[in-house]
């Protein structure tokens, strides 16, 4: 056999292969139409969202990706964008919604089982562009209980801390989460909310005090800080966790933090952080939350029946028993188990406002900016923030006037 008949049979060999796995995707065979759908979630929340899509008997192929920003632009610039997308955030949705691209979903789900902060709307825009289908409490730190209960000291110094800020998508987003609870718990939701849409200023005065607050924890060893831009916020592969991987007593993450820590999240527990994060302590004065939103931008029969049944009550509850997740749908109810139920009730609102994670409702190229800004203050703590500040401002300003969002911070119904 010569060296290109090989060759040959290689690539046919190849084409076949990539073939039968079309014919295997989940939801039915190549002859039937499927939904197409990108989303957020690989691994474990990949197969849990799958198992949750099979029930629904609609035929369907679904690519998980960390980078979604960048996929979902590829295949809109190709002219092949999915049915429905599933961002980590609103405000990449709203370029698109701008641009006319999205469907509505009028019809799909009933408005009145949400209230803000998860149905964000923008002047000008349909608010019935796009609906929230998993949701997450941040404003939270977890700790182990078998340590002692924090708070033993307030504000919690470095050595306490299990930070990672490595990502297989977006590096630095744990980073900005501190920032964004900083400035919610040291300035409230009605500056927070101005700063998140665009209407304060990044070298504000209290993003200033917020950022170098931040940075002042991590000057109290380079070291330490240095390791945090290596670190994974899952920890290692195969282990449990940033809060199990080590010595490490506090860790500032969302209440997603559960699924990595495996088969010990029983033995973690939470508290809000206002009162251990660096500058204060702080009333806790409100909290931060975050929500994977769902478009579409195909209008098939099929797709809008999988958003449908995806934003259903009995969807949604079928997806928290599969994958643990919670829901911001206020007709779904509150889980069981001691720890989820506090995730719940503070999901739904219980005493204090809710606000959306700031970065997921800027522009995505600022929100990028903002991230870069985060990792080179682990990398130089000791330097001045201002200068930060001015080149993410720079950028914000640069960028193409779009629809400012309202409802990012306020009170579940």
């Amino acid at each position: 056999m010569t060296r290109r008949t090989r060759a040959l049979l290689l690539v046919l060999t190849l084409f076949l292969t990539a073939a039968g796995c079309g014919l295997s995707a989940p939801g039915g065979s190549d002859e039937e139409p499927k939904v197409t759908i990108l989303g957020p979630w690989t691994d474990d929340q990949e197969r849990q969202f799958k198992e949750v899509l099979d029930g629904f008997g609609i035929p369907y192929t679904y690519q998980g990706t960390a980078a979604t920003r960048e996929v979902l632009l590829a295949e809109v610039q190709a002219g092949n964008p999915p049915d429905i997308a599933i961002l980590p955030g609103v405000g990449e949705l709203v370029e698109y919604a701008a641009e006319r691209r999205l469907m509505p979903l009028s019809t799909l789900y009933d408005a009145k089982e949400y209230g803000n902060p998860w149905r964000p709307r923008a002047k000008g825009i349909d608010d019935d562009l796009w609906v929230p289908l998993k949701a997450d409490l941040k404003s939270i730190v977890w700790y182990r209980k078998d340590g002692a209960e924090p708070p033993g000291r307030s504000p919690a110094p470095l050595d306490a801390w299990c930070i990672g800020m490595g990502d297989d998508g977006s590096s630095g987003w744990p980073g900005s989460d501190w920032i964004e609870d900083l400035i919610l718990q040291s300035a409230g939701p009605g500056i927070y909310e101005r700063w998140a849409t665009g209407g304060l200023k990044w070298t504000d005065k209290r993003v200033m005090k917020a950022w170098t607050a931040w940075a002042g924890l991590l000057a109290e060893d380079r070291h330490a800080a240095h390791k945090a831009l290596l670190d994974d916020h899952r920890g290692r592969v195969g282990g449990h966790g940033l809060l199990f991987g080590g010595s490490c007593e506090l860790e500032h993450q969302g209440s997603f933090a559960r699924a990595f820590y495996g088969d010990r999240k029983e033995a973690a527990a939470f508290t809000d952080s206002a009162r251990l994060l660096p500058g204060g302590p702080y009333a806790p004065k409100a909290r931060e939350v975050s929500a994977d939103f769902a478009a579409l931008f195909g209008d098939s029969g099929p797709a809008r029946d999988m958003i449908r049944r995806l934003a259903s009550r009995d969807g949604q509850e079928d997806w928290g028993r599969k994958g643990g997740v919670f829901s911001p749908n206020a007709a779904v109810p509150a889980k069981t188990g001691a720890i989820e139920k506090q995730i719940s009730g503070r999901l739904a609102g219980q005493g204090l406002p809710l606000c959306l994670d700031a970065s997921d409702v800027m522009p995505a190229v600022v929100r990028d900016a903002f991230y870069e800004a985060v990792l080179l203050t682990a990398a130089h703590p000791d330097e001045p923030v201002r200068k930060r500040l001015e080149d993410i401002q720079k950028v914000q300003d640069a960028q193409p006037r779009t629809p400012r969002l309202t409802g990012v911070c306020g009170r579940p119904q």
